[in-house]
């Protein structure tokens, strides 16, 4: 599902029963907007925002994500089976529940004439987390996402500011987006909405723990996390030293490279110094 969508680096929440907030959210610079029939919406106000999601009209130049309710998985992906909708988001994502959300969103495309849409699966239990590559490998998957307040609550963790407590989920994470063959996953929110430096260092962290994208729940957290995620210049200069590098000794015939710090470069750093250099490119 990857090749199909652009990498976006910023998910940013809309209570799907507040449609005058839509577009506002599309403006904001996100990359994408995720329109919330979960958390983000109180009992009450569950039908309003299903109905409102299924009839707003999703404008271009933004991705149209939903994230839908288990308790109303049919309704909700009737609402998200839309035409400009790219996916939607699976709370608590296990196996099981992933492939009926596929069996219902073929369904529905067939019926409605749809492309396939893709799935952001959110590890929020304690079977999601130990299914991992499971639901990595799951239909649909473009790429995984962490709930951390909800999976806490379910482990019975009390994780300190840094959730240091969770960090041997979020390898886990990494390590079965790379193992199925798909997008770096999503970090999960922060709550904070006054602290933007808690917000970009809690960002760079993820990005130091191979995340690429995060979701977010104001706009203004929009800039923040997009500045948090690009590479520094001295990271820029020094992947394009690497690869220069590299390059002469591909033309001289060595075979073997020494960067201008006498640090030798083989395949895995150059790998590292490209990925650097396609941050550059999505920023």
């Amino acid at each position: 599902m990857s090749a199909l969508l652009t990498s976006a680096r910023s998910y940013l929440y809309v209570p799907g029963d507040r449609p005058d907030r839509f577009t506002k959210a599309a403006t904001s610079g996100a990359d994408a907007v995720v329109l919330d029939l979960e958390d983000g919406v109180g009992a009450a106000g569950k039908d309003a925002a299903h109905s409102a999601v299924a009839d707003h009209a999703r404008t271009a130049g933004v991705q149209w994500w939903v994230r839908v309710d288990p308790a109303r998985l049919v309704d909700g992906l009737c609402a998200a089976a839309r035409p400009g909708t790219s996916g939607v988001f699976v709370p608590s994502a296990e196996p099981r529940l992933l492939a009926e959300v596929d069996r219902q969103l073929t369904a529905i495309e067939a019926e409605r004439g749809l492309p396939r849409l893709a799935v952001i699966g959110l590890l929020e239990t304690a079977v999601g987390v130990a299914d991992v590559r499971l639901v990595a490998a799951s239909p649909r998957i473009h790429r995984l996402g962490i709930g951390e307040a909800d999976l806490a609550a379910a482990l019975g963790m009390r994780p300190d500011p840094q959730r240091r407590e969770l960090w041997s989920v979020r390898s886990d994470l990494v390590v079965a987006s790379a193992l199925a063959g798909i997008e770096q996953p999503v970090g999960p929110v922060e709550t904070g909405l006054q602290d933007l430096d808690a917000l970009a260092s809690s960002t760079a962290l993820l990005v130091r723990q191979g995340f690429a994208a995060r979701t977010l729940i104001h706009p203004r957290q929009v800039p923040v996390v997009h500045d948090a995620l690009a590479p520094t210049e001295d990271e820029i200069a020094g992947a394009r030293k690497v690869l220069q590098a590299l390059d002469r000794a591909t033309h001289d015939g060595s075979g073997v490279a020494v960067d201008e710090r006498g640090v030798f470069v083989d395949a895995a750093v150059a790998r590292s110094a490209r990925a650097v250099l396609a941050r550059v490119a999505r920023a």
